[in-house]
């Protein structure tokens, strides 16, 4: 743990006023999936995007079960900035309640821009940048460690491809192609 500290160290470098706002607004975007809800929603009303819609919100599910409900009671890691209490005066985002590993809003965004990926690579490049932009602003805020990063990449792209692997077999079966 002591390199993921390390780390977490020299992104506190970074830190100056215009990159904390822009940091602020990144996190908040992945703050509950609403981000990916909302995009979500909009595809629903599309006749042509509403298989995205709806894989975006079975892969949302999907993760809070397994990632939020599950994973992160059972690991119950605590925060970086529990485990180094001298940097909770430093926090400029509300500090957060849930334990540590994995990262919801990694997971979150991850398992929705797969989803919209799988289905529409065009516009999934730039809903996978900004969920590795969301991801990044948690590391740069000292709520998650990078393997809590990279644990919740890891559930969101496993729920995406479950729920795109699922969601296209029954489809399959259900045309009769």
């Amino acid at each position: 743990m002591d390199w993921e500290f390390s780390f977490l160290y020299a992104l506190q470098e970074l830190h100056n006023p215009v990159l904390d706002e822009i940091m602020i607004v990144i996190t908040q975007l992945g703050d509950h999936g609403m981000i990916w809800i909302a995009i979500a929603f909009v595809c629903l009303l599309m006749k042509k995007h509403q298989k995205t819609g709806v894989q975006v919100l079975l892969s949302l599910l999907l993760t809070y079960i397994v990632g939020n409900l599950i994973l992160k009671n059972v690991i119950a890691r605590p925060r970086p900035f529990v485990a180094d209490a001298d940097v909770l005066s430093l926090l400029i985002i509300p500090k957060p309640g849930e334990y540590s590993f994995p990262s919801g809003h990694t997971m979150n965004g991850f398992a929705a821009a797969f989803s919209i990926f799988f289905n529409n690579r065009k516009a999934g490049i730039p809903a996978l940048i900004l969920a590795g932009l969301i991801a990044f602003s948690r590391m740069y805020h000292f709520v998650h460690y990078p393997t809590d990063i990279l644990g919740g990449f890891f559930v969101g792209l496993g729920m995406a491809v479950l729920v795109d692997y699922i969601y296209n077999k029954a489809l399959f079966y259900k045309t009769g192609s």
